[in-house]
């Protein structure tokens, strides 16, 4: 089961592009980011949100077209799966109709004080994300 989509609307603005007249892939990247912490920030309980950080553990990006100056573009996450302290998300970047881009992202909950890896409570997962939060180890995927 997968939470709700989470839209997230970027401006492109002029540090965004590169030599080549359009978005730097990297930007993506940090889009994705920007994102997948709104969407946190948005649906987790505040004490939630300052006790827990995130840090990405992989990405995997398909580009489909460049993105522009002044582009206004909306990247929309999905939540997929919670997994002890990883949580899965698909996130397609858009331009109207047009995908730009789609990344598949694992990205690890830590504790802010620790900064050690932190699972997210079962009641979060289940009253903020609307999906279970399953137990199982990591098996690489």
């Amino acid at each position: 089961m997968s939470a709700k989509p989470f839209a997230f609307p970027i401006k492109v603005v002029p540090d965004d592009i590169d030599f080549m007249g359009h978005v730097n892939n990297a930007r993506y990247l940090n889009w994705v980011q920007d994102t997948v912490l709104a969407h946190w920030q948005k649906l987790a309980p505040a004490e939630e949100v300052a006790s827990k950080a995130w840090v990405a553990l992989k990405h995997e990006i398909t580009y489909r077209r460049p993105a522009f100056l002044n582009d206004e573009v909306i990247a929309e996450t999905v939540l997929e799966k919670i997994a002890g302290a990883r949580s899965f998300y698909n996130t397609v970047i858009r331009r109207g109709e047009e995908v730009l881009a789609e990344v598949k992202s694992m990205w690890c909950c830590i504790d802010a004080e620790s900064q050690r890896p932190a699972r997210i409570s079962r009641d979060v997962a289940e009253r903020c994300f609307g999906m279970p939060h399953r137990q199982e180890r990591y098996t690489g995927e």
